[in-house]
């Protein structure tokens, strides 16, 4: 399919993909788990990119260094939020990678499954030299989904830090909290992903149904990320938390089940939620996690494996992102 991308603006970088992860907010989309979706649907939020092309204005860029795109491309840049580098929440509605409403050209986004795109200079992240590109890409997304909850609720060595779910933003959260030296503890509900998550680092890994061990583990944690994408009964990990504690929702889109607030107010709980983060924080968890050389776990595909692809994550059949290999399909010089 062809896609017609907007015309190099003076602020503008024109990048040639190279790589785009696969999130399951992608199948959300396409398959139209989320509601009705715009057609046609082009997924893509985790970018990388050769610069081939930069506007007039363009300071930051030059023809030939490599960029980086998360998960939004646009925002007013004047409201209260956008001026404290919170773009994400900006009050006047951001404009995600895919799939959202294009202010600059009408009609709506496309995202990164595709051969080139235009991005305005300020939504463009730098990516250092010498990073292992595919499994770089993840961390636009699953990378600063879970930084920036740690960052916010400044996870510091010792404490304890639970995951729920080891998936594509799961894994990520144990190498980042492990890399602040936290107490790490997963929660899975696959018994084969026991011996993944002790060589990611984490101290201890539980399978959701040992009622003995989430016993033995009540009133322990600092802080909990919820990895899941879908909603699940809340309250056993709820539980898991210390007084003043604080559960974080960044998975699940759909109302929250099973909490009691008898807990939460004897237990002063907190349950919250957070989604990726500000352009700043984002390079911030891109240089962080090169000068750590921390990186996704990925399984490099092409373009027509996609479909696959998409079954094997709602199987959990993936250590642990899919990253497409758009360069795949560049025809030589």
């Amino acid at each position: 399919m062809q896609i017609e991308r907007r015309a190099l603006g003076a602020n503008d970088v024109l990048l040639d993909v190279l790589y785009c992860g696969v999130c399951h907010s992608d199948i959300h989309h396409v398959r139209s788990e989320w509601g009705p979706d715009r057609y046609p649907c082009v997924p893509g939020h985790e970018i990388i990119g050769r610069v081939l092309a930069v506007g007039s204005a363009v300071t930051k860029f030059k023809v030939g260094d490599i960029g980086g795109v998360g998960c939004m491309v646009d925002s007013c840049r004047t409201c209260d939020n956008c001026l404290a580098d919170r773009e994400q929440n900006c009050l006047n509605g951001v404009t995600l990678t895919y799939n959202s409403p294009d202010k600059v050209s009408g009609g709506h986004t496309f995202g990164g499954y595709s051969d080139k795109m235009v991005v305005t200079e300020h939504f463009v992240i730098r990516i250092p030299p010498g990073m292992d590109l595919a499994a770089t890409a993840p961390l636009l997304c699953a990378g600063i989904t879970t930084f920036s909850p740690m960052q916010y609720w400044r996870v510091e060595p010792g404490q304890r830090v639970g995951v729920v779910g080891l998936g594509g933003l799961g894994h990520m959260a144990v190498k980042l909290a492990v890399a602040r030296r936290a107490e790490v503890t997963v929660f899975t509900t696959s018994p084969g992903k026991i011996a993944d998550a002790k060589r990611l680092g984490a101290r201890e890994a539980v399978l959701w149904s040992d009622s003995e061990a989430m016993k033995r583990l009540a009133n322990h944690f600092d802080l909990l990320i919820t990895t899941v994408p879908r909603a699940f009964s809340m309250q056993q990990f709820v539980d898991v938390l210390k007084l003043d504690a604080t559960l974080v929702n960044v998975g699940a889109l759909e109302d929250l089940q099973s909490v009691s607030g008898r807990s939460l107010l004897f237990g002063r709980k907190n349950v919250t939620g957070s989604m990726i983060g500000g352009i700043a924080e984002t390079q911030e968890v891109i240089d962080y996690c090169a000068a750590r050389n921390i990186k996704a776990d990925i399984e490099l595909i092409r373009p027509d494996q996609i479909n696959e692809a998409y079954d094997r994550v709602v199987n959990r059949d993936v250590r642990y992102r899919f990253v497409i290999d758009m360069a795949s399909l560049k025809t030589p010089a």
